[in-house]
């Protein structure tokens, strides 16, 4: 496995819609304040959880 720090995906467009999630990085409000204690692999998970929601967001407006 890949021990390397991942980077955060914030964007600098921080701002939180109705389900408290970021319209710029797609995390979660709880997922942005756990990012800065949470090991590599917890990051990769937050990142894993957050192109799910892109890419589900994205299919929606497809539709």
């Amino acid at each position: 496995m890949n021990d390397a720090e991942p980077q955060s995906p914030c964007i600098s467009v921080c701002l939180l819609d109705e389900g408290d999630i970021c319209v710029g990085c797609c995390r979660s409000a709880d997922e942005i304040t756990d990012w800065f204690m949470a090991n590599a692999e917890g990051k990769r998970e937050i990142l894993k959880r957050a192109r799910e929601r892109r890419e589900a967001a994205s299919a929606i407006r497809l539709d």
